[in-house]
């Protein structure tokens, strides 16, 4: 009788661990928050530099409020942004308000990732092609809105996404001729 209120014991500690851990797992779901419908962008308008998608009318797309759990070893898609004025970045930076050169090595994270601003000014640290880069986090890659003149009638942005200046592309080796997407590795240690 001892072992079997044992073996019952240690079955419901390991439901109610599994249990939990499910729940965990529930709650960093990442799930869309809504839909932006695409309108047509005023002749122009739309920057196309490093083949910046542009909004199509009646094209939906997807947003998100959150980013997937942050780790030692974050999946994400780099993605290649300008920071300086004129550029296909749109306005300027969210942490402060001014643009910053393509030269140094600065992103902007997806909204989930960049919370609020809690991560400006912090330092990351990018893995890919072998190689690692230090970038500073300047501004927010919205993916909650987009298709308006805000965000220079381009699409929200992906809850995946490190959109990086030229210096974080040319640190990581990518040649020029491939810029645009990359899977990288993330961390804010």
């Amino acid at each position: 009788m001892k072992n079997f209120s044992f073996l019952a014991s240690f079955l419901l500690l390991s439901l109610l661990l599994f249990l939990n851990s499910s729940r965990a797992a529930r709650l960093q779901t990442c799930k869309p928050s809504g839909k932006i419908i695409g309108k047509n962008p005023p002749e122009g308008q739309c920057n196309h530099d490093y083949d910046a998608d542009c909004c199509e009318v009646g094209e939906t797309y997807t947003t998100y409020k959150c980013s997937p759990p942050v780790s030692g070893q974050t999946k994400a898609i780099l993605t290649i942004n300008s920071f300086e004025e004129g550029g296909d970045g749109g306005g300027p930076s969210a942490c402060d308000e001014n643009y910053h050169s393509d030269n140094i090595p600065v992103v902007a994270l997806s909204t989930g990732w960049y919370s609020g601003g809690e991560r400006c000014f912090d330092n990351i640290t990018i893995r890919a092609n072998g190689r690692s880069v230090q970038a500073m986090v300047v501004d927010e890659c919205d993916s909650t809105m987009g298709c308006d003149e805000e965000h220079d009638y381009q699409p929200p942005c992906r809850n995946n996404i490190v959109d990086a200046s030229k210096a974080v592309w040319k640190a990581l080796g990518v040649p020029e001729d491939d810029w645009g997407e990359l899977e990288i590795i993330w961390s804010d240690h």
